[in-house]
């Protein structure tokens, strides 16, 4: 999405979809940008296992550049190219109910950051029966009305859950999940549950690729035919995913 020419054959992409009879549903994050805001005011980054150490003056910002900024500009991108889109975040119409998310260790408080603890997917099933294309922001208000940003991943993932969806796409910056993080040639092209705890507990996911695994190992647990993690640097690989043989990426499967 950090460049212009790819994020506007993949919005060419989701429209097209939409066009041949299916319902895409759009979950977007929003990292690069965020960074590049909080550079601009001298606040620093930090992570913790992938997620971003989130105070309250830090929140402000990611939802500013979340909901007011990345949602509108793909929802912008969409309407241009005659697709319908809605932008909304998980605060609206109670999509998202969250909790803060917690390590049970002190040392890693991550702030308002919070994970999901009930979807409520009715604005968006209205949205799609009505022939939109729902763009959401992943931020979510806890039972004290706190906003949490929450992990665009983890958000897809159990979405895809909510909704019964044929099919839970992850787009990322390389091909798949790698048995070598270094070494491109050695993607898999399918990962089972268990060899997916092996490589966890061995470190060879981490980072931001775990809340992505983590998402697709929840959905497909929770009745999502198909999981896939894809390289959103390449031409088309939606289309190449749902409209032809050819394996990319990396598909997560139950033992």
């Amino acid at each position: 999405m950090a460049d212009d020419e790819l994020k506007e054959k993949l919005i060419e992409d989701i429209t097209l979809l939409k066009y041949v009879g299916i319902n895409p549903v759009v979950v977007h994050g929003g990292g690069p940008a965020i960074n590049k805001t909080l550079n601009r005011l001298n606040i620093k980054a930090n992570f913790i296992d992938g997620l971003r150490v989130t105070d309250k003056e830090t929140m402000e910002i990611v939802e500013m550049v979340l909901s007011a900024q990345i949602n509108k500009e793909i929802v912008a991108l969409m309407n241009k190219m005659q697709a319908k889109a809605v932008g909304i975040s998980g605060k609206d119409g109670g999509l998202i109910t969250a909790k803060k998310k917690n390590f049970n260790d002190p040392k890693k408080d991550l702030g308002f950051v919070g994970e999901v603890e009930q979807i409520n997917p009715e604005l968006v099933e209205k949205l799609i029966e009505d022939g939109y294309i729902p763009v959401i922001a992943p931020v979510g208000v806890n039972a004290q009305g706190e906003t949490l940003n929450i992990n665009a991943d983890s958000v897809a993932g159990e979405l895809a859950a909510s909704l019964k969806a044929e099919k839970l796409i992850y787009l990322t910056d390389v091909d798949g999940i790698r048995y070598d993080a270094k070494d491109a040639s050695s993607r898999v092209s399918q990962l089972r549950f268990k060899e997916i705890k092996e490589w966890i507990a061995d470190g060879k996911i981490q980072g931001g690729m775990l809340p992505k695994v983590e998402g697709c190992m929840q959905a497909v647990e929770r009745g999502v035919i198909r999981t896939h993690i894809l390289n959103g640097l390449v031409a088309h690989p939606l289309l190449l995913e749902i409209f032809t043989d050819q394996g990319v990426g990396t598909m997560i499967l139950k033992d």
